[in-house]
């Protein structure tokens, strides 16, 4: 009860059903077991998992300072994997300094910070359900064009 009253506070009620999860539900992003209750794995080339989580690290980057450029690359991220953007909260530290922040997901988030006097940008893209992290790689890369972007992938919740 307690998180409740504080993700009211922060315009964040739980009682999504009658947002966004409802329609989560309704394209179907979960299987059902037998019993009727949902299972919101993945599973690919055999192995079940939770979700996608893929860190990204950009270096010699630019516009690291740009809160509208950055919201904008969020967003963009967000559309071409196919998620559902529930809030996205920015914070730019001062003029010329870092922003950070995160995009809250229906099937996760994608959070970001940037370090813009050593061109460096530090980004986390967690997804489940039908969705392709994979894509926000290249809206990143064209939004901030890096010297240098590695990417590393962990299966969340892997079960084999």
């Amino acid at each position: 009860m307690m998180n409740d009253r504080a993700l009211a506070q922060l315009g964040m009620d739980l009682d999504l059903r009658s947002g966004t999860a409802q329609v989560q539900d309704e394209i179907g992003t979960a299987a059902l077991f037998d019993d009727g209750s949902k299972d919101f794995f993945q599973e690919r080339d055999g192995i079940r998992y939770a979700g996608t989580h893929l860190i990204v690290d950009l270096m010699g980057a630019v516009r690291l300072d740009d809160i509208t450029h950055v919201e904008r690359a969020l967003r963009a991220a967000v559309e071409v994997t196919g998620a559902t953007l529930l809030h996205l909260y920015l914070h730019h530290f001062t003029p010329n300094l870092g922003v950070s922040g995160v995009a809250v997901l229906a099937e996760s988030h994608i959070s970001v910070h940037t370090w813009p006097e050593a061109g460096y940008a530090a980004l986390d893209v967690f997804m489940c359900g039908r969705t392709d992290p994979h894509k926000a790689i290249a809206v990143l890369e064209a939004a901030f064009r890096p010297r240098r972007l590695v990417v590393t992938e962990h299966l969340r919740g892997r079960e084999a």
